[in-house]
């Protein structure tokens, strides 16, 4: 019952002023953050840059890994190959017949073609092992650029939000002092409008008979009830909430 006398008490002027006065600091907020610009964002884009390209580079150096695993593999088989002919020649000096001649020199033909698979695919995973070394090393040279660049970027925003750090916390604990002095249903109201409002603005004064937000015309009845003060008047075509320039002491 206490609460309900107290919200009787609170005039419509009141309440407009009250309103006013929270639009007034959350504007300074969002000045504060205009003078921050597009610079949180550019951090945040350059971290996730990062992320990648590191990503990226693991990527590569464990394919470079399997590529110079299978140079060496390819390279060993060759090998093998040849001690195997090397072998089946001294055999050829012995052979008995023709079945085993043709068999020794099968497997000699054999192996011949195994090494020159075996060159062949050394070659190509080398090929392979180059360029994957190429793109680690320009990956890495980007990946410094941007780290530089973020470091840089950092560096300005941090300066940024030290000039501002005090006076935003300032200006949130009297948004936080205004706020509970606010009706929760006007609030809501008044953060739906703001939310949706280009410009931050949820509260506007009328200028020269039309709404300060969208600058469309207001008809007289409606100034003049806005002039009165008895009761909250929304603009029909953008939503704000309109109230007299000589409540608040404006020109």
């Amino acid at each position: 019952m206490a609460k309900k006398q107290i919200d009787k008490e609170v005039t419509v002027e009141e309440k407009l002023t009250t309103l006013y006065s929270l639009q007034q600091k959350l504007s300074e907020i969002d000045n504060i953050k205009i003078l921050r610009g597009e610079l949180p964002l550019e951090v945040g884009d350059l971290e996730d840059e990062i992320i990648g390209l590191e990503t990226r580079i693991k990527k590569y150096e464990a394919e470079l890994k399997e590529a110079d695993t299978a140079v060496s593999h390819q390279k060993q088989k060759a090998k093998d190959s040849s001690l195997k002919i090397e072998k089946y020649k001294e055999q050829l000096d012995n052979v008995r017949n023709n079945r085993e001649f043709d068999h020794l020199s099968k497997e000699i033909e054999f192996e011949t073609l195994e090494i020159e698979l075996s060159e062949k695919r050394t070659r190509e995973f080398s090929q392979e092992s180059k360029n994957l070394t190429e793109q680690i090393e320009k990956s890495k040279t980007f990946l410094s650029e941007r780290s530089e660049d973020l470091a840089q970027k950092k560096a300005e925003l941090e300066s940024i939000v030290s000039e501002t750090r005090q006076q935003e916390e300032q200006l949130r604990d009297e948004v936080k002092d205004i706020e509970a002095e606010v009706e929760p249903r006007l609030l809501h109201a008044f953060k739906r409008i703001r939310k949706s409002a280009r410009n931050g603005l949820a509260v506007v004064c009328i200028e020269r008979g039309a709404c300060g937000g969208c600058f469309n015309k207001i008809p007289p009845q409606k100034q003049m009830d806005i002039k009165i003060g008895k009761k909250i008047i929304v603009c029909e075509y953008c939503g704000r909430i309109m109230i007299d320039p000589e409540l608040i002491g404006a020109d």
